[in-house]
């Protein structure tokens, strides 16, 4: 048998592009963004998961990682992470593949607009310009 040096497994700072966690009383709502694939991405989404168990044992974690723009990386179809016994999942949004219109419906969503699918981002980003001046007005 050999010693593993050193005995105590250290924990890294968590260096996230952009990280939402949105905390309810029974869940955590984990929202990963990024712009390109990345091979660590599934490891990372299994690592936050521990992390967030460590923190908050009693509450589920749901997580997703959308990405922003439009590639032909397999990666982006990747939603586990596998290491011998161990599995974690994990969703994936790609949003190049959801409905422009989608992102018109929800003021929230309005700036992935010229991101979705369309026939013109343009007009989708000019349409997404016009229902924000219509919000604003209303209120």
């Amino acid at each position: 048998m050999t010693e593993l040096q050193p005995s105590e497994l250290s924990l890294d700072p968590i260096r996230a592009d952009a990280m939402i966690l949105l905390q309810s009383e029974n869940s955590i709502l984990h929202i990963e963004f990024q712009t390109l694939p990345k091979q660590q991405i599934p490891f990372r989404m299994a690592d936050y998961r521990l992390r967030g168990y460590r923190r908050y044992k009693d509450k589920s974690m749901r997580q997703v990682v959308i990405y922003l723009k439009p590639t032909t990386s397999e990666m982006v179809y990747q939603t586990s992470f596998t290491l011998e016994n161990t599995r974690h999942e994990f969703q994936v949004i790609r949003l190049w593949e959801q409905p422009a219109s989608l992102f018109l419906q929800y003021p929230g969503l309005l700036p992935f607009a010229a991101l979705g699918q369309s026939e013109s981002p343009a007009e989708m980003l000019r349409q997404a310009t016009q229902v924000k001046l219509w919000i604003r007005l209303k209120t």
